[in-house]
């Protein structure tokens, strides 16, 4: 792990300044998110650190001198199921597609949830049995799902991909039995329009209202059948012209795009095919939502597609799973909380010695970003936690604080700016992993499977603490279990059982 020399000179500091349809990481609080946040965070109005980062050092892994570490919010999901459904097929995921925030976002947490619209602030973390090693979690959490009131109304462009490739089990079949049920539970005042592509692309179904029309809609969704290739800048640009054309003032306005990725025809560019579309996106607010699909699967295209279409991915492998994103959350997450989110970390230069983020590579913000916010962040919805966690070395016998969080935001409807701050000493880390409550240790865990399963790309670095095997962190994993009593734990041991073997 890079080492850093404290800066000599003391930090400026600033005072403070008073997303998208969403596949929910976090779901109601537990009562231990009261208890974590009164014992390691709170949140507050204290100013935010200034910059202090040259930029042509924004996106090295190592952390600024200056103790600042800067990121836009992520809440994508897509690499740690992709991962499982690899797992499952009997094989490692590449290295390159494990993204250890999504590994850690993956999971509900208990963190204590704001009143209104905004963020909750939480930071806490635990000693490890490395000498001068911790992991400190910084958590973020919006109101929940349930307490959103009437919500707008939805007006969605659906862009699927038709492809020969999407004709495997799993994939279109998939897509069109969770679009069906997802049509019954959107409500009267909603509107979809659907678009497909393979080869061309073409507008299937203009945006069309809910209220006496589901018959149609359906026999859209079921007449679908594949064809040749995999233009995707095609569907993309298309649905976001039909997303224009059916624009609904005062509606959330979306386009979801469901495809394995796998881009053969046409721009296959991220970067480029968002540059066509630009202008709908900046103009409109229109953001992407990406589900991915398959065995094989473009996973690096979806998720930069998502990521700088100021959207998110996650991926389905079984009925099951579409129908919990397409039936459940997204019909109950379609108002918006924050656009632009970002998050700063600064940690005291008089008791750490260093520190990394775990992840968030292609989220990395310059720190002078912060407060700039014509810089991308992140859309956040209601019900969404997210998670931070990093490997922290203080100082030998250091006492007192140890770092401050602001999260910085935009309102959705009139963009005025907003920030909450969280504050940690050094005694309020628990004294080990083991001591420290469940949904961190399950935090810990998701995040050393990741690091575990990415350790094969040379230079990544091991967390401190990390168990020696995959052995022991399924031990751990199964335990947590049981005292969570978590469906999604339960699988995430099951994972590392299935990594075990893979390794042997």
């Amino acid at each position: 792990m890079e080492r850093f020399r404290t800066r000599k000179a003391l930090l400026a500091l600033t005072a403070a300044s008073g997303l998208l349809l969403t596949a929910c990481s976090g779901s109601a609080d537990t009562g231990e998110g009261s208890k974590a946040a009164d014992r390691h965070g709170h949140s507050g109005s204290r100013p935010a650190p200034a910059q202090s980062q040259d930029a042509d050092e924004r996106y090295d892994h190592r952390e600024d001198p200056g103790h600042l570490s800067t990121f836009a919010l992520d809440v994508d999901t897509a690499s740690y199921d992709y991962a499982r459904r690899a797992l499952a097929d009997g094989r490692l995921p590449a290295p390159s597609t494990v993204r250890p925030e999504e590994f850690v976002n993956s999971f509900r947490q208990d963190y204590e949830r704001p009143d209104g619209d905004g963020f909750s602030v939480t930071v806490d973390g635990a000693r490890t049995d490395d000498e001068d090693w911790s992991l400190v979690r910084v958590g973020l959490a919006t109101r929940t799902a349930e307490r959103t009131g009437e919500r707008p109304p939805a007006a969605l462009t659906f862009v699927l991909d038709v492809s020969g490739s999407m004709a495997e089990p799993g994939r279109l079949d998939l897509a069109q039995e969770s679009l069906a049920v997802m049509t019954d539970r959107l409500r009267d005042d909603d509107s979809v329009a659907l678009v497909t592509f393979s080869d061309e692309a073409e507008t299937v179904l203009p945006m069309t209202r809910l209220d006496g029309n589901r018959d149609e809609i359906q026999d859209a969704i079921s007449d679908l059948d594949t064809q040749d290739s995999t233009n995707l800048g095609a569907g993309v640009e298309t649905g976001y012209e039909t997303a224009v054309e059916g624009l609904r003032e005062g509606a959330t306005n979306r386009v979801v795009l469901v495809s394995d990725a796998l881009a053969n025809t046409g721009d296959t560019d991220a970067e480029s095919i968002l540059e066509r579309i630009a202008g709908e996106r900046r103009e409109h607010g229109i953001t992407l939502f990406g589900v991915g699909v398959g065995s094989d699967y473009g996973d690096a295209l979806m998720e930069n597609l998502a990521d700088k279409g100021d959207g998110h991915t996650v991926y389905v492998s079984d009925s099951d799973e579409a129908r919990r994103v397409f039936s459940q959350q997204l019909p109950r997450n379609i108002d918006l909380t924050a656009r632009d989110a970002k998050a700063q970390v600064a940690f005291d230069p008089e008791t750490v010695e260093e520190f990394r983020l775990v992840g968030y590579d292609n989220r990395r913000v310059a720190d002078e970003d912060f407060r700039d916010d014509r810089v991308d962040g992140g859309e956040i919805g209601p019900g969404h936690s997210v998670t931070a966690l990093y490997a922290v070395r203080t100082k030998p016998g250091a006492q007192g604080h140890l770092a401050t969080a602001t999260v910085r935001w935009l309102d959705p409807g009139t963009r005025d700016p907003h920030e909450e701050t969280g504050d940690l000493e050094t005694d309020a880390l628990h004294d080990s992993l083991r001591a420290a409550p469940s949904r961190f240790q399950v935090t810990a865990v998701a995040a050393y499977f990741a690091d575990a399963l990415r350790s094969r790309d040379d230079g990544y670095h091991r967390l401190p603490g990390a168990p020696a095997g995959f052995t022991e962190l399924a031990d751990h994993a199964r335990a947590l279990s049981g005292t969570t009593e978590d469906g999604a734990v339960r699988e995430l041991a099951q994972a590392i059982e299935r990594a075990d073997r893979q390794r042997d």
